[in-house]
């Protein structure tokens, strides 16, 4: 009677011993996975924030290029109404930036071209300058998703740990333990393991680039701008086309850049899926 009694207490000191372990596992495992889920919330912030900042860095690139496209046209207007004049089709007064043309020729009096043209110079250099600073902006927002060292390194603790919590599964199942709870967040946070965030790294980097250039190329096109703003005759209408054609380029890299952290935002919401399901089912 007294051999059976000592063979259930043996029983049960070693069953509450791998239930100790188990449980001793599975803190492991709440310790290393926790916070994941912040980190890539964080992540996922900044990306959003960037798309959002690069987005309007893009249309004021657009918008740059539309305007100086008018600006163009505007002045190749003037210089038409000046050859004609100069061939006595019509009769031009300059005074005080207008033009008045003899209504008698059936155009519009008055006509403020040269006024025109330096306005919508002013409005290109302007909205270079703002595709230029949200560029700046969105470089400096992008790098801070660039290989993340403590989210790696937080993920591959996990990884570790959900490892050595699988042999301790196993043996607590074979002492009889309900183990249904640890086998359900070894399953989750196992998906770990499948898990490659250079996908994320890519696309920030690639955010990162295309607004440095963005940013470079839309400064230079505020500056040929400002130039061109200030000159006259064929020389100014040289530098306008070299800022349009600048102006175009920094809304391509502007783009290019929104189009990266709209992707970078979809690979953190695939590891997110895993972060989520794993810190649910340890909470």
């Amino acid at each position: 009677m007294k051999r059976g009694l000592f063979l259930i207490i043996g029983c049960t000191i070693f069953s509450n011993a791998y239930a100790s372990d188990l449980d001793v596992a599975l803190q492991k495992t709440y310790m290393s996975c926790m916070g994941i889920e912040d980190m890539l919330s964080d992540m996922k912030t900044l990306a959003g924030i960037n798309t959002a900042v690069t987005g309007v860095g893009t249309v004021a690139g657009g918008a740059a290029l539309v305007v100086g496209i008018k600006k163009s046209q505007t002045l190749k207007e003037l210089d038409d109404l000046r050859d004609m004049e100069e061939n006595g089709d019509i009769i031009v007064d300059d005074d005080d930036d207008k033009i008045v043309i003899s209504q008698q020729k059936g155009f519009k009096p008055n006509l403020k071209a040269q006024a025109k043209a330096k306005k919508l110079g002013n409005w290109r250099t302007g909205l270079l300058a703002v595709n230029t600073v949200t560029n700046v902006a969105g470089a400096v927002i992008a790098s801070q998703n660039t290989e993340n060292e403590d989210l790696k390194n937080k993920i591959q603790s996990c990884i570790k740990s959900v490892s050595e919590l699988q042999p301790v599964i196993l043996q607590a199942k074979m002492d009889g333990i309900d183990v249904t709870e640890a086998q359900d967040i070894y399953r989750a946070c196992s998906e770990y393991k499948y898990i490659d965030l250079s996908d994320v790294y890519k696309r920030a980097k690639g955010a990162t680039v295309s607004s440095v250039v963005g940013g470079g190329t839309g400064a230079a096109g505020a500056i040929v701008s400002h130039i061109a703003n200030n000159s006259t005759g064929e020389k100014e209408q040289k530098l306008d086309t070299v800022s349009n054609v600048l102006a175009g380029g920094a809304t391509v890299f502007t783009g290019a850049a929104t189009v990266f952290n709209a992707l970078q935002i979809s690979a953190i919401k695939k590891v997110s899926e895993v972060s989520e399901q794993c810190e649910s089912l340890l909470r």
